[in-house]
Parts: C-alpha cells; sequence; structure tokens
C-alpha cells in the first residue's frame, strides 16, 4: 500500500507545533514489507532546506485567479530521513522564512494544487492519500469535484485534524482560484457564509480522524462553528490516538540530555539532568521542580499561569521552570516573576529542542492546564523521562494519564482555573515528599507505550477499511 501524506509541516524540516512531530514520526512507523508511506510539503525557506541540497523532479505553473505561478518539485539529493519527502516549491508564494502568514489563502491553495497536478502525472498512484488539517482541507474536494482530477477521484483521502479552531477561512470571492468544478456544488465550499477548507475536508473526505478518542467527542459539542457538521458525519470520524517517536524520545539514548539513563537507573540520571538545569537557571535543586514547555498562547492556559506562580512561590518550597513564546504580554508577565522570585523561579522566553529534552528529564513534574488539547504529546514525552504530568482533563491529555487518586500515575484538574491548577500542585508536592511512591510512580511511566507503533496499526485498519 502506497500511503502519501500531505502537510504544512514535517518534524525536523518545518516545525510549529504538533503537527510536525505527527507527521515526521508516522510515515516511519508505516513503512513496512508491505506499506510504502511518504510525505509532500511546501519548500520554506528555513533551516533544513538552507543546510541541504535538492533535486529537481518536476516543473510546471499554476493559477490562482488572474495570477500564474512557476512551481517544482523537489527531492532531496541525500535523504537522512526514514521516509520520503518532497517538496512543493513555489518561489513567490512559500519560499518564506516562516511556515504560517496572513496571505495562507493563496500559499496554501498554491500548494494543494500544485501537489495534485504532480500527482496526476505518477505512473503508480497512491492508494491512501492522507491529509492534515486546513491547509490541505480543499484535497478531499477537488479531489472529488474538480474535472481536473477526476481520473484520482477513485483514491481513498482520509482527513486528519490536529486542530480545530484553525479552518482556513476565506471569502466566496476567491472561489475562481479553484479548478474548475460544477458550480451547483458550491455548498461543499461554504460554511458559515465563508469557504471553509476544514469544513469542506469533512464534507469530502472519505473518513475523518482527529488524534485522540476524547477530542472527537469533544469536537461534537464544541468545535469552532462545525459541531453540527462533525455530528452529521458522525459514521465517518474516529478518534486515532497520537504515538510519539519512541526512538527520537528515548532517555537511553538521547544525545541531547546531560546524562542517559534507564528504568534501573533513573534516579541517577534525572538527578544529573536536574542539576544541570537547575545551575543553569539559578534554581534550588533541592526543592521539587515544576516545568512548563509550550507556546504561550490561550489554548494552553499560559496566561494564568503568572498568577498561578506567584500563589505556589510564595513559600520558596518549590522551583519552576518555562520554556515557550507566544503572546507578547504573557512572555512579559513571566519574565517579570525572575526578579521577583530568583531561586526559585526561571523562564526561557523561545524555543530550544536540545533544553526541551533537558527538562523532560530533569523536571520531577510538567504542567498542562491546557483549555484545549486534541491529543498532546508533552504529556507522552513527560511520562517516556519519568516526569509526571499534571493536566487538565480534557481532549488527549484525559486519554493518556490516570489520577494518582485511581491508582494511576499523574494528577488531574478539571477546569482552567489559577484555583484548580494551584491545588494540582499542592498535590504534587505531596507526592514528592512520599519518596517511595514518587520514586515508583517514576519507574511505572517509563514503562508505558505511546509510541507510534500502536497508532499506526490503527491507521492501517482504517485504510484498508476504505
Amino acid at each position: 500500500m502506497k500511503i502519501t501524506h500531505i502537510s504544512a509541516e514535517c518534524y525536523p524540516i518545518a516545525k510549529v507545533g504538533g503537527l510536525a512531530d505527527v507527521v515526521g514520526a508516522l510515515p516511519k512507523y508505516q513503512n513496512t514489507s508491505s506499506n510504502s508511506s511518504q510525505v509532500i510539503i511546501p519548500f520554506y525557506n528555513l533551516k533544513f532546506t538552507q543546510n541541504n541540497e535538492f533535486k529537481i523532479l518536476f516543473e510546471s505553473e499554476l493559477q490562482l485567479g488572474v495570477n500564474n505561478y512557476k512551481y517544482r518539485v523537489l527531492q532531496l539529493q541525500e535523504n537522512s530521513l526514514d521516509f520520503e519527502v518532497f517538496f512543493i516549491d513555489v518561489p513567490e508564494l512559500l519560499f518564506n522564512e516562516y511556515v504560517y502568514s496572513s496571505d495562507d489563502t493563496d500559499r496554501f491553495l498554491a500548494f494543494q494544487i500544485a501537489t495534485l497536478d504532480w500527482i496526476l502525472t505518477w505512473n503508480k498512484k497512491p492508494n491512501i492519500i492522507h491529509c492534515h488539517d486546513h491547509h490541505t482541507g480543499l484535497i478531499p474536494f477537488m479531489l472529488q469535484e474538480s474535472f481536473n482530477y477526476e481520473t484520482l477521484n477513485t483514491i481513498p483521502v482520509i482527513l486528519t485534524i490536529h486542530n480545530a479552531q484553525y479552518q482556513g477561512w476565506f471569502s466566496h470571492e476567491k472561489v475562481n482560484y479553484l479548478p474548475e468544478f460544477n458550480l451547483d456544488h458550491f455548498g461543499l465550499l461554504d460554511w458559515n457564509y465563508q469557504i471553509n477548507p476544514l469544513a469542506a475536508g469533512i464534507k469530502c473526505a472519505w473518513a475523518v480522524t482527529t488524534v485522540s478518542p476524547s477530542y472527537m467527542e469533544e469536537l461534537k459539542q464544541s468545535a469552532n462553528g462545525l459541531e453540527s457538521l462533525l455530528s452529521h458525519e458522525t459514521s465517518k470520524c474516529k478518534g486515532i490516538l497520537n504515538g510519539i517517536d519512541a526512538e527520537v524520545w528515548n532517555p537511553e539514548n538521547d544525545a541531547f540530555i546531560v546524562k542517559k539513563y534507564k528504568s534501573r537507573t533513573i534516579k541517577s540520571g534525572r538527578d544529573a539532568n536536574k542539576n544541570y538545569l537547575c545551575k543553569t537557571f539559578n534554581l534550588d535543586a533541592s526543592k521539587p521542580l515544576f516545568a512548563f514547555i509550550g507556546r504561550l498562547v490561550h489554548e494552553k492556559g499560559s496566561d494564568l499561569l503568572p498568577e498561578v506562580f506567584k500563589e505556589v512561590l510564595k513559600n520558596r518550597d518549590i522551583s519552576v521552570l518555562v520554556l515557550g513564546s507566544g503572546n507578547k504580554e504573557n512572555e512579559v508577565e513571566l519574565n517579570a516573576l525572575v526578579s521577583d522570585y530568583s531561586g526559585n523561579y526561571n523562564a526561557f522566553i523561545g524555543y530550544d529542542e536540545k533544553l526541551s529534552h533537558i527538562i523532560y528529564a530533569g523536571a520531577d513534574f510538567l504542567l498542562m492546564p491546557s483549555r484545549v488539547e486534541p491529543c498532546g504529546l508533552n504529556q507522552m514525552y513527560a511520562l517516556r523521562y519519568g516526569a509526571i504530568p499534571i493536566v487538565r482533563n480534557i481532549g488527549g491529555l484525559k486519554d493518556t494519564i490516570i489520577d494518582i487518586d485511581n491508582d494511576g500515575f499523574g494528577i488531574l484538574h478539571e477546569e482552567v482555573e489559577v484555583n484548580q491548577i494551584v491545588d494540582a500542585i499542592i498535590r504534587a508536592k505531596k507526592l514528592y515528599s512520599k519518596k517511595t511512591k514518587f520514586s515508583d510512580i517514576r519507574k511505572q511511566i517509563v514503562e508505558i507505550d505511546h509510541s507510534w507503533f500502536v497508532s499506526a496499526k490503527e491507521y492501517t485498519k482504517l485504510y484498508k477499511s476504505l
């Protein structure tokens, strides 16, 4: 079976969020003796593309409204990844030092049209086309409705929703940007008086998946306006929990961390990484270390963290480390706490892949007070490294973390409220003081298997059913 993934992100080439991690790992685990999996992404002007050489596979041009754009399809001269990757190079639109911007309608329309035009030329067509999020949400519609792609419309197409908050809306005025189709079917594009790529993808895909079972059910109640559509299409919807790349995220061979460790050497290994963090960021290593890693945005609950930290740091009996960037006001507030709680609090505003690995390997607890969390990978990384997650009981967090009061291994809170997050941290401090139980939980969680092997099998079953 030949599987073609189409996505705006793919780790390690272009990463903004969890979408990149999924598209950078799932194809690797799908490559077996009976399956071959590949990825098509835009060609951005990023570090990865700057540091590699490419060969041209195909050249042509496409039309968006009255504008014509030349494009190329590129491939790595030497592929160091575990799956094939192809790059759609539309220099005037895509070759920028960013993944997303304010003119994304034109950018991702060009990407999708160029991708399908190129697939038309293949001798061996895909058995499955797997689209990811709204940036590729018009592909199911074009495969089904556009006259240009009639020879491809028997290929099953799957749409995975990684985050339904972002839907790619644009005006009806740009309908002529799409390859010609029967305008009697215009309603497939429309949702709430706009062209909505995510809604169109849900309507036209053969199957729709989300990145956790709980998130699929939650979307039927809250999906930024798509609740009734997802409820109507429920028969073709399925939640499949994301996995993690257990080779990249493995404390036994992680080149990023200070000291590698196995389950039997977890204490010495984690102590070494914690001591490094505390020395580097002027924190007290004798206290439990709480960390937050992620985007500083409303959906992650990061706006409440300054108030939470002021409350829990009053007695200076814990240490806190933040790694993230996003909302500028939030960044300023979190940075301002450094001088007020020197020795117990610090923040790294930005993102650093190496530092994130060391934090997972050294922090005692990971905070994820998310308002929305379709799946969440950070809690799985934390489990893999022996850091105990403190999470909101929602989405994929709900599917992966069991509370210690229910014979589990994490700490859950129901709402994104300062008092509930503070209470969860207090519960964590009590757990930390019970050294035997704390040690037993750490040894337990590093053995939990959230690798892509399990999830890849679920996708294979879905593909075969189509």
